[in-house]
């Protein structure tokens, strides 16, 4: 085993350093669901950023230091309070924030986002596909895409009014009405956030043909 190691020190040095780099300075994470639609797809991959908010010591939650502070409209992975289930979700509501959700729409601190035109979709659902609506949401003055899926039955589309607990947050899935976010598993602590997603890295049609939807790489999920 000596040899064995003695031969290949370079190697496992070199596998020590990447795995302090992927949990300590920047990281990628698969889409794997459709709670993120439309802004991201499953078979996305998105580059994270893991010193947006903290540094952490490597493969812990103990924040060694704060490197920024996260925004309203941030599209953040964090570990579930629930159950430590990595998710990636869009930060909605900082710590004294009041929400609430008033029939889908969004309202912070007694301010309901703004809204735009309603779009038409059809979206995969199951082995079909079904209608859905499409709205740019506003707040801050930072612009997004959410959708709403109307024929599901189960979704909380009221909700609140809350405070958000000092050093939590609040995290919506841009697919309303398909999401288990802060209404399912509650506000999320400062140290259960990983970093923040910055831009789409590589994308596949997971549900089609396996194809490189290139029109996606490097997409920025920014303002």
């Amino acid at each position: 085993m000596k040899d064995l190691i003695r031969a290949n020190k370079g190697f496992i040095l070199f596998l020590c350093l990447f795995g302090v780099f992927r949990t300590a300075v920047a990281d990628w994470n698969p889409i794997p669901s459709s709670s993120m639609r439309p802004n991201l797809l499953e078979g996305d991959v998105v580059f994270v950023n893991r010193l947006a908010y903290d540094l952490k010591v490597p493969l812990t939650n103990e924040i060694v230091a704060h490197t920024g502070e996260p925004r309203r409209g941030d599209v953040v992975t964090f570990d579930s309070p629930r159950d430590g289930t990595r998710l990636i979700k869009r930060l909605v509501a900082l710590p004294g924030d009041v929400v609430e959700l008033r029939n889908e729409r969004l309202v912070i601190n007694g301010r309901a986002a703004g809204w735009g035109p309603v779009e038409q979709v059809v979206e995969p659902f199951g082995d079909a596909g079904i209608p859905a609506l499409r709205v740019r949401e506003e707040i801050d003055g930072r612009a997004r895409q959410v959708q709403f899926v109307p024929q599901i039955r189960t979704p909380m589309r009221n909700f609140g009014p809350v405070t958000v607990p000092a050093g939590q947050y609040l995290m919506l899935g841009d697919n309303r009405d398909n999401s288990a976010d802060s209404r399912y598993i509650g506000f999320v602590p400062r140290d259960h956030l990983i970093g923040r997603a910055e831009r789409v890295l590589v994308s596949a049609d997971t549900l089609g043909n396996w194809m490189p939807r290139f029109e996606r790489f490097g997409m920025s999920l920014g303002d």
